[in-house]
């Protein structure tokens, strides 16, 4: 069984290890720099500090490709970041525009970005093993609340993740930044049908509570098991029907007002903590 461990915070230490001459110096000209005119970008980088250092952190990770800027690394200095111990990695000194052309348009870097192994494909029994609380997302398919949601889970002791291969974001580097480290924290699995998957872990003894708008009661006013999974519909569409009927329960939140719904990663962040506060 494929296990994650959590990702310990980066402490102060010694600066990242670089060559006799220093850090490597990547040119935008040279071999091996990056080409300028990469519209596309390349999404198997993840970026910014937090990001960077909790991939780093994780040792079902293997880095490839380290690119800071002068400025980066002299934050990294001021702040206390260090590469991990067992980390090998020769950074390599670019200019943020040079960074830039290699990442997806748009990505918010601050001047430090990693090429890494992809996570390890993890099932079912392996994303929810040892798990109190977890999520189940049915077609969630924007990067930025998926990612908001997987901070949710980081924050509130959701531990696994279970989601559709399908209508459901790439775990690269717009999703990472969005979770701000959750991704190495959270355990995901993707799987093909989600019907099946949610009968999975019944079997395993988690009770299966859909987040609708239409439930009868509302999750504050519900008794819930040790083991609970909550279901998070798309964005707009909410839960699909078959989704629905494979639930045990189905709770909405209590709302005022003429306004009865939340963006779902506000909704997954509500629902999360109310589950995490009966812990307390």
């Amino acid at each position: 069984m494929t296990s994650r461990k959590q990702s310990p915070k980066p402490g102060p230490g010694n600066r990242p290890p670089s060559g006799p001459q220093g850090p490597r110096r990547g040119s935008a000209r040279g071999p091996g720099g990056p080409k300028r005119g990469n519209r596309g970008g390349d999404d198997s980088y993840v970026y910014g500090f937090h990001v960077v250092f909790a991939a780093l952190a994780n040792p079902e990770r293997t880095p490839k490709r380290l690119l800071l800027t002068r400025s980066a690394e002299t934050e990294m200095m001021r702040e206390g970041y260090s590469l991990p111990e067992n980390v090998r990695i020769e950074p390599e000194i670019m200019a943020g525009d040079e960074i830039t052309d290699i990442l997806p348009p748009g990505a918010v870097h601050q001047g430090i970005a990693l090429k890494a192994s992809p996570l390890p494909e993890l099932t079912v029994d392996e994303a929810c093993y040892g798990a109190r609380a977890v999520l189940v997302l049915d077609q969630v398919t924007d990067p930025h609340n998926f990612g908001a949601i997987l901070r949710s889970a980081a924050v509130f002791g959701a531990t696994g993740l279970v989601t559709t291969e399908r209508n459901s974001p790439p775990l690269g580097g717009v999703l990472a930044k969005a979770a701000s480290g959750a991704l190495e924290k959270v355990k995901i699995a993707k799987v093909p049908n989600l019907v099946r998957a949610i009968e999975e872990m019944k079997k395993m003894g988690f009770e299966i509570i859909g987040l609708d708008g239409e439930g009868e009661h509302t999750l504050p006013q519900m008794e819930t098991g040790p083991k609970v999974a909550l279901v998070l519909g798309a964005e707009g569409a909410g839960l699909r029907r078959l989704t629905r009927e494979h639930c045990d329960l189905l709770a909405r939140l209590p709302a005022s007002g003429d306004m009865k719904s939340l963006n779902v990663s506000n909704a997954a962040a509500v629902a999360l903590y109310e589950l995490f506060r009966r812990t307390l």
